[in-house]
């Protein structure tokens, strides 16, 4: 099935996905979650120390102040996602609704959490500013090679990113910061609903390209971050922290969505191609089972020294 087809077959299903989301999103203020009492002005010139952040008698590790760093500059590329999406869903009917209604909803998120950061100097601003540049300058995005790709990235993706910012929201130890994560993520969570449930949709229609699109997407996924500066060092950190790690991506991302709510292996019908995909994603989904499992254990190793060290 073409895309302009497939397009075409989900106007129903889109439609209702859309209604289902004005209904249950809420109207929320950035403005309203930023401790800005907490804000003074920056001297020109003025260099950033940690001592400065004011964050309720919490005090952030490396790791909290990386996800941080990442997370904003990841919603900060809004742009280039938007371009994606739109060219993915075209900007016409519901679909160009839908890419703009969630365009919309996703720029609140770098508001809130810019002005958190702001408001507590949790962060060095310079240096976020400095990504900041960079990364929307460089504008690298992950391409989804078709909209079948793009149904299981995004669905994925949106997923990934409220996990990611929940743990991180988790770890920060100051509650108006947790809030200001926590409101992100129920966004989030609506968002990676709309694309999981219109994913499915597109499973019983094009199964077989569908199922193709699945496999590519486990084998290669990606979080959009991957061109901010020193990405990998902060990925590094993060994961050690527990905030976002290959446990993490299989436990609560791939095993849920894929296993779970789209039951791809049971998937019938399938042509050789659909069949094949689906013979390597069963495989792939295994090693990554092992992968998690690994990690799992690690962690509980380390914790056990840690506490006899302690």
């Amino acid at each position: 099935m073409d895309q302009a087809a497939l397009i075409s077959e989900l106007d129903p299903v889109i439609e209702r996905l859309f209604d289902r989301h004005l209904e249950s999103s809420k109207e929320w203020f950035p403005h309203e979650h930023v401790p800005h009492s907490r804000g003074r002005d920056f001297d020109e010139g003025e260099e950033w120390s940690p001592e400065q952040a004011d964050l309720a008698g919490a005090e952030l590790t490396d790791a909290v102040r990386s996800a941080l760093y990442v997370n904003l500059l990841t919603e900060d590329n809004l742009p280039y996602y938007f371009r994606t999406v739109e060219s993915m869903f075209g900007a016409d009917g519901t679909w160009g609704e839908w890419v703009r209604r969630w365009t919309a909803e996703e720029g609140r998120h770098s508001m809130v959490i810019y002005g958190y950061l702001a408001a507590t100097r949790a962060i060095d601003l310079k240096h976020l500013e400095r990504g900041r540049m960079a990364q929307v300058s460089k504008g690298e995005t992950p391409q989804p090679a078709n909209l079948q790709e793009g149904f299981v990235y995004l669905a994925l993706q949106e997923l990934a990113t409220r996990i990611s910012h929940r743990n991180t929201g988790n770890q920060i130890g100051d509650p108006v910061g947790y809030d200001v994560m926590r409101r992100v993520c129920a966004d989030e969570n609506l968002h990676q609903l709309f694309y999981r449930d219109l994913a499915a949709a597109a499973f019983e229609v094009d199964p077989d390209m569908m199922m193709v699109a699945l496999e590519a997407q486990v084998r290669t996924f990606a979080m959009p971050g991957t061109g901010i500066p020193d990405f990998d060092h902060h990925a590094a950190k993060i994961a050690q922290a527990g905030i976002y790690d290959l446990q993490i991506h299989h436990e609560q991302i791939l095993a849920p969505v894929v296993l779970r709510q789209w039951d791809a292996e049971n998937i019938t019908g399938l042509s050789g191609e659909g069949a094949a995909a689906q013979e390597k994603l069963m495989k792939r989904m295994a090693k990554s089972e092992k992968v998690a499992k690994r990690y799992a254990e690690r962690r509980a190793a380390q914790a056990d020294r840690d506490l006899q060290l302690a």
